[in-house]
């Protein structure tokens, strides 16, 4: 991954400064660009939470080849692991390969590790467009996200994603405060649950709604018919100051687990991270930034280096804590002083 990660730190200069260790102080304020807004406060949040849980160890068991495959939303995975819905290649990343490029090499790279990518959305039309086109081109295998747009442009981009086969449709309802969109004049907002029925009832597939922080927004999500949600703060990128996702996602777990799928993201960058949060409550794990820099430094090579890296660290994770099946991971896998 190291020259992965030397390319993309040539082709992302002044969008992404593609850390060694990437917690958002060195990117403070810089959105547009990979950083979080404001103080970074929230992206920060995101990583020192999930840095601050450790592990108990445990070698007198059985799990010697642990099985890291996974079933959610009716979604066969290699392991619990999607890349999440990032898009905007030119105003976030440099703009040194083509949107669909960029699609390509994540939603491309994610089939070939036997996982699946979701695609962004956002005011040029050849965001979605681009990812539209990949996963229609993939056989539907990838996760459309579509922004909450007024109606017109909302149903209109939910039937264009539809038309994809996807067998899962969602809305980063988390982008509804997002700085570049506001500052393109395009709008966007929250939506009641009584909408989001409305909403989720027009598309023929399963619905996932991102932005979830709060366990009474994930009732809500419940309410409305989402099959699943995505505990998010969008990386840090909308709202300053708010925790990081590990620290809210028991709550949430807490309040529907079992009762529709529960996704994460926010701060995710080894297996060990993924093996954290499915200990918190999540089903499956989403991963942002680290797969757009493997994208932007190997293509769909480089995404699949990237996620053979982190499938082998969860599986080294399981061993190490005596997990047989990601089933098997639970909270007591975390260390907890007394």
């Amino acid at each position: 991954m190291k020259d992965v990660r030397t390319k993309a730190r040539e082709l992302m200069t002044g969008y992404c400064k593609v850390c060694p260790v990437c917690n958002g102080k060195a990117c403070v304020g810089e959105v547009p660009g990979m950083g979080g807004l404001g103080t970074g406060s929230s992206f920060q949040h995101n990583v020192a939470a999930l840095a601050a849980l450790r592990f108990n160890m445990r070698l007198i068991h059985g799990a010697e080849s642990p099985d890291t495959a996974v079933t959610v939303l009716g979604l066969k995975l290699a392991m619990p692991v999607l890349a999440a819905p990032i898009g905007g290649v030119t105003f976030n990343m440099g703009g040194k390969i083509t949107e669909a490029e960029y699609c390509d090499a994540v939603l491309g790279g994610c089939v070939d590790k036997g996982v699946l990518g979701c695609c962004g959305d956002g005011v040029p039309p050849v965001i979605h467009e681009s990812g539209f086109a990949t996963i229609s081109a993939l056989n539907g295998a990838g996760i459309p996200f579509i922004k909450p747009w007024e109606d017109k442009e909302l149903f209109e981009k939910l039937d264009k994603a539809a038309a994809t086969g996807a067998g899962v449709i969602g809305m980063d309802i988390d982008a509804a405060g997002l700085v570049t969109l506001r500052l393109m004049g395009r709008p966007v907002g929250p939506k009641t649950v009584e909408r989001l029925r409305h909403i989720i009832a027009h598309v023929p597939a399963k619905f996932v709604l991102k932005g979830i922080m709060t366990p009474d927004d994930a009732k809500r999500a419940l309410d409305a018919g989402a099959a699943g949600i995505v505990v998010s703060n969008h990386g840090g990128r909308v709202l300053d100051h708010t925790p990081g996702t590990a620290e809210v996602l028991p709550a949430v777990a807490r309040a529907v687990k079992g009762q529709l799928a529960i996704l994460v993201d926010g701060g995710v960058r080894t297996g060990g991270d993924v093996l954290k949060m499915l200990a918190l409550g999540a089903d499956a794990v989403m991963i942002g930034r680290p797969m757009s820099i493997a994208a932007l430094g190997g293509g769909r090579e480089g995404v699949g280096k990237y996620l053979d890296q982190v499938r082998g660290e969860l599986t080294q994770a399981m061993i190490l804590t005596g997990c047989a099946t990601v089933a098997d991971v639970n909270r007591d896998n975390l260390y907890q002083s007394t």
